[in-house]
């Protein structure tokens, strides 16, 4: 979850979950330069989001959708009790309505 706090890291992510690319592909894609974009790469990596495959003289990342599916499938709890929460709040927000008409 720390590897997602970052915004550029999470852009890197919505990149590759369309389509591998090169480092060079993200910096042009990010408002950073192309060092800054490895280390969120190495980060991405060691976190087990990213993979790397060499390709000649180039590094292609994609994403690995594994990890992805676990933090999925822990939200999942959360997910059921903001929805229950929210059901809830929309009930009570049309009984205010009905109240007022």
């Amino acid at each position: 979850m720390q590897a997602l706090a970052d915004e550029s890291r999470r852009t890197v992510l919505q990149i590759l979950r369309d389509h591998p690319a090169t480092a060079g592909e993200l910096a042009e894609a990010l408002p950073i330069a192309r060092p800054g974009v490895s280390r969120h790469l190495r980060v991405l990596r060691e976190a087990g989001l990213v993979q790397v495959r060499s390709e000649a003289q180039r590094r292609i990342y994609s994403i690995d959708p594994e990890p992805l599916a676990e933090l999925d499938e822990w939200l999942g709890d959360y997910r059921a009790l903001w929805q229950g929460r929210m059901a809830a709040l929309h009930t009570e927000i049309a009984r205010g309505k009905r109240e007022r008409s």
